[in-house]
């Protein structure tokens, strides 16, 4: 972030002098090859035309005008033009060389911005209807949701994080019906599960809990008032199960809204009305029609059936509509791929609501498939294989189902392999990335039995951090804050985990290539104590934006070789970042 403002502040000032202002489109980044430079600038490439100047005579007037600027730019070693009119920077190493201290400066905070600016987020995830426990897929879903709650906040948003209850609608009745069946069965009446109903074993777990509580004194009761306390007692257990099971998985909500307090409290019928006295929605054939195709859907939607019973879409419009009214600038949904037809109308609701659709922002969560070394386990509870979230957190730990749940995009499938994110191997990712902040920890404390204090920064001689490995982890430290923030505002916590694996694998590289607490002086073993501490800060504050520990030591399946740690580490696949 300081590389980016300090070159885009010096570009600026001279683009001003020029009379041209900085175009819209202009970006200043890390060019794919570090051999042109630490950053590189399309400026002006986008301005020559405006200029009516070649490219890259105009790259060469500005390059020429940055370094003669009075007083020059310190930070800036040369600016060399290439191609049609990059502006390729290089900055010096001591620019660099300040990063190490500005972490320890800032500690847990570094990475940490104002960008927001306090804007009002709302991120919706999870909502499965508890109908049944938590899968996998809600697991991703759940780390996904989290992990971008933890990441905005750190970049100054104002977040609030919510679970849609969907506790009213033919599902819940489902569930009770189900339970029902179970409960008679279970009292030793024939009768026949409903056909379309849930079948789980949990549902006669449910079934059983109710006979401890009620007996057979369900059967003595009015039908529908048996059905509904099974629903009732089906629901809040399920419910219970999952507040537990995310709670388990470190993700918490600051609210669960119910869809059911939407209904019985006339919302959704008065939102339906607003949509009516507005020309948005209208009766035909005894049901009611939202005009979506007005807002760019592809047809008319279904708000209330000829039965009179509503459609999830009317809940939905209401409970869109509740928050927009709380003042969200920004409303975050996370769903499964599997609702994507679902995003157009939804966002036309919101068009329909008087606001622009992209307020709304609709996360798609591709599935997960679970394997061993390879081979797919069979997503089935009948065959007794993993299926829920709590099973696979209870055979692979919290830190392993979050990392491998953040470790691609969420629009990429992604194969979770059992076995391997129990490895402690750098074939393991997480391991990977964990066991670069149990090295550093490690390293302390050797140094401690050796009676190396932690050296001071101020007093440091930090110019002694000149290999090529000292410089790649520098312009990485510094690329954290831009991670961070690049991450918030795509909604992209994937970015958090690809760069936690680039600076793991740095470290990892280093080990390999250098020593540390044996250099060749003092000097350069202070040097490198406070770089690796300011790794292992970098690398603890990553990870606790994606909810996964920093381990301070770890047990190894190898053994230790000397300081540089297991034996072919460096030579190790870096893990496939998808």
């Amino acid at each position: 972030m300081r590389a980016i403002e300090t070159v885009r502040s010096l570009l600026e000032h001279t683009l001003r002098t020029k009379g041209y202002r900085w175009p819209e489109n202009a970006e200043i980044a890390p060019p794919k090859d570090a051999r042109f430079g630490d950053l590189s600038c399309n400026a002006a490439m986008i301005l020559a035309k405006q200029a009516k100047i070649k490219p890259r005579d105009l790259a060469e007037s500005l390059a020429a005008a940055m370094l003669g600027a009075d007083p020059p730019e310190p930070s800036i070693e040369r600016i060399e033009v290439a191609g049609p009119g990059f502006l390729n920077f290089h900055l010096t190493e001591s620019f660099w060389r300040q990063t190490v201290l500005d972490v320890l400066a800032a500690g847990e905070r570094y990475g940490a911005s104002g960008a927001g600016a306090g804007r009002k987020v709302q991120i919706e995830f999870v909502s499965a209807n508890p109908t049944g426990p938590l899968h996998i897929g809600h697991g991703r879903g759940a780390a996904l949701g989290d992990a971008l709650a933890r990441i905005l906040r750190a970049a100054g948003y104002d977040v609030a994080t919510e679970y849609y209850v969907n506790d009213a609608g033919r599902q819940m009745r489902l569930l009770g019906d189900s339970v029902w069946s179970r409960y008679q069965q279970a009292c030793g009446r024939a009768v026949e599960l409903i056909e379309d109903g849930y079948k789980g074993d949990y549902i006669s777990d449910l079934a059983r809990d109710v006979i401890k509580i009620k007996g057979a004194s369900l059967l003595e009761i009015p039908e529908d008032e048996a059905r509904a306390f099974c629903r009732e007692f089906g629901a809040r257990e399920i419910s219970e199960g999952i507040r537990a099971d995310l709670a388990d998985f470190r993700v918490g909500h600051d609210v669960w809204f119910s869809e059911l307090s939407l209904v019985e409290s006339g919302t959704v019928n008065q939102t339906l009305e607003r949509l009516k006295s507005e020309g948005l929605a209208y009766e035909m054939g005894g049901a009611l029609y939202f005009d979506s195709t007005r807002f760019g859907d592809d047809m008319e939607r279904v708000l209330r059936k000829s039965s009179g019973e509503l459609t999830y879409l009317a809940s939905d419009i209401a409970y869109h509509a509740d928050k927009i009214a709380r003042g969200f600038d920004l409303l975050v949904d996370i769903w499964g791929a599997d609702h994507h037809g679902y995003v157009a109308r939804l966002k036309a609701a919101v068009s329909a609501l008087g606001r622009d659709p992209d307020m709304l922002a609709v996360i798609l969560v591709q599935l997960v498939s679970l394997s061993r070394r390879g081979e797919k386990v069979a997503m089935s509870t009948r065959a007794g294989e993993f299926v829920t979230l709590r099973d696979v957190v209870a055979e692979v730990g919290v830190d392993s189902a979050r990392f491998m749940f953040l470790s691609r995009k969420s629009d990429s499938q992604l194969d979770f392999d059992l076995e391997l994110v129990k490895e402690q191997s750098m074939e393991n990712p997480v391991f990977y990335v964990q066991y670069a902040h149990a090295r550093v920890r490690s390293l302390f404390a050797k140094a401690g039995e050796r009676g190396l204090a932690a050296p001071e920064p101020r007093n440091a001689r930090l110019d002694l951090l000149d290999t090529p490995e000292d410089g790649r982890l520098l312009r990485l430290l510094e690329q954290y804050p831009d991670t961070v923030a690049a991450a918030a505002a795509s909604l992209s916590p994937h970015l958090v985990s690809f760069y936690l694996r680039e600076l793991a694998g740095a470290l990892h590289r280093y080990y390999t290539a250098h020593q540390v607490l044996a250099a060749p002086d003092p000097e350069r073993v202070r040097a490198r104590m406070l770089l690796f501490s300011a790794v292992a800060t970098v690398v603890r504050n990553g990870l606790a934006l994606l909810g996964v520990d920093a381990p301070d030591s770890m047990r190894r399946a190898t053994g230790e070789t000397g300081e540089t740690g297991e034996t072919g580490a460096a030579e190790s696949p870096e893990p496939d970042q998808g």
